[in-house]
């Protein structure tokens, strides 16, 4: 018997636009979306790769981050997960898969915009799991503006909060717990190289996080930390349905990719786990696109 694994065509493998009509009050929540997302619950399989490791994941309730968090536990990671209080019924969810992977979890609800609490939530995290080796941060506001005129100072401050201001404050409170070995790996875009007209504040975000990135890593590798970024493009999230993109975008989400639909967040996750792993022991201040063919540059 052959134990050749049968081909797929990436174009076909998972649903195609276009979606069904499908607002949300942000910040969303993936159970109610249509098609529901596949994070790897039952389609990620581990090998070990991050046995005994202890991960901290910023939006680790749903898309990107859900997934992420799903897959270190399936590698052997511990798992602590950050999100809004508005989340919790996802994150009840993702916490109950990291626990049926036989490994620890720790649920952080909380706003990133809060300096304090940033600071507070790596302290509860390196509490819960006895340290700290792998920080993901991840957590995202985007919200669409039609023109510049209606992009307010308030949007603007909460996008940067959200998006750049609690990157900082997490990794500068992260960092001392990290010893030589950890990484730190953050989520950029396709938007901070190829912007769209309508996500201004958030696209000036995403190219905030590849530069700070980028300097960052210069930095702690003299402390033997690895720093490295994964930019995604269209990827089928709570993100978008709630405010991220009109309606009428979100129907034919991810159309324009080279595979004529939207990723799944299980698709970056192994990105993920490789540049967590020891088997990316030479990368650093590296960005990885996950764009659907579109590039990064």
């Amino acid at each position: 018997m052959s134990d050749r694994v049968l081909l797929r065509d990436p174009r076909k493998e998972y649903p195609a636009p276009p979606f069904p009509k499908q607002p949300q009050i942000m910040p969303g929540l993936a159970k109610k979306m249509d098609p529901i997302p596949d994070h790897g619950e039952k389609s990620y399989r581990g090998s070990a790769k991050l046995a005994g490791r202890k991960a901290l994941v910023t939006g680790g309730d749903s898309g990107i981050g859900r997934a992420v968090a799903i897959a270190f536990a399936r590698e052997g990671a511990d798992v602590a997960i950050s999100y809004l209080p508005e989340e919790e019924v996802d994150a009840k969810d993702v916490i109950a898969v990291i626990e049926a992977a036989g490994r620890k979890a720790m649920a952080l609800p909380g706003d990133v915009r809060d300096e304090p609490w940033c600071r507070d939530l790596v302290e509860k995290a390196v509490s819960a799991l006895g340290g700290l080796d792998i920080l993901v941060i991840n957590a995202g506001r985007q919200q669409y503006r039609e023109k510049i005129e209606e992009l307010t100072t308030d949007d603007f401050d909460k996008t940067m909060k959200t998006n750049l201001y609690a990157l900082h404050w997490i990794a500068q409170a992260a960092v001392p717990h990290l010893q030589a070995g950890a990484s730190i790996i953050t989520t950029a875009s396709i938007q901070a190289y190829q912007p769209s007209a309508i996500l201004l504040d958030y696209a000036t975000t995403k190219a905030g996080i590849v530069a700070y990135s980028k300097a960052l890593a210069k930095q702690l590798i003299k402390r033997g930390i690895r720093v490295n970024v994964v930019a995604p493009g269209p990827v089928w999230t709570a993100l978008q349905p709630s405010g991220g993109q009109p309606d009428e975008k979100v129907q034919q989400f991810g159309k324009d990719s080279d595979f004529g639909r939207p990723g799944q967040p299980v698709e970056l996750a192994p990105v993920y786990v490789l540049l967590a792993s020891q088997e990316a022991s030479f990368i650093n201040g590296e960005v990885y696109g996950v764009t659907g063919g579109k590039g990064v540059a």
